[in-house]
């Protein structure tokens, strides 16, 4: 292994350290600040770890857990674009595929493919794999919300309807956990949290 390998590799670490200037509309459960995007790529994919149980049909969790833990990488030139934002989703597909050819562009070249690779599979939801660490990604800031009273919700003016359609993935990759999240939804509705 040359010299160069590794110090591609390094490159690459060190690049990863600015996905924590990124922040998030979410704030972690009980505390005032926002959530960056590094401590929702590690939360989430802990979720996955724990929750992939519940996944239909099964799924191999260490692979859903590389591909949240690199699913966020493009924030650090495309940064966050929130769920409920509808202009904003409209450029993230162009600015996060060149933010994933730069920034996977720095590994050596086996490494660039397997990163962009299971990148990918977050994009494509086609696997059940890629489709489990989507509903994950989608069920980590409701949850959030819900035991922040709604906290992104109403500060974003999200509605009812929004927060159903954006996250009926969940359902097809995990029906429990849908069955479970859905009347707490409709409870925040009830409880004003949601419009």
């Amino acid at each position: 292994m040359s010299n160069a390998h590794l110090i591609a590799q390094l490159d690459f670490l060190l690049e990863l350290d600015k996905l924590k200037a990124i922040l998030r509309r979410t704030r972690p459960a009980g505390m005032q600040r926002l959530e960056n995007s590094a401590e929702h790529s590690w939360h989430v994919a802990l979720m996955a770890l724990l929750l992939a149980e519940h996944a239909e049909p099964a799924v191999d969790a260490e692979r859903v857990m590389k591909i949240l833990l690199l699913h966020d990488i493009v924030e650090i030139d495309a940064d966050d674009t929130f769920l409920y934002d509808e202009t904003g989703t409209l450029e993230k597909v162009a600015k996060e595929e060149a933010a994933a050819e730069r920034i996977f562009g720095l590994l050596p070249a086996a490494q660039r493919e397997a990163f962009t690779a299971l990148w990918r599979e977050y994009e494509d939801r086609v696997t059940p794999e890629g489709k489990f660490a989507y509903a994950c990604d989608r069920l980590l800031p409701m949850l959030q919300n819900l035991a922040n009273q709604g906290q992104s919700w109403l500060e974003n003016g999200v509605r009812f309807e929004q927060v159903i359609r954006k996250n009926l993935p969940i359902k097809d990759a995990a029906p429990g956990l849908w069955d479970y999240v859905l009347p707490r939804l409709e409870a925040a509705r009830a409880a004003g949290w949601l419009a």
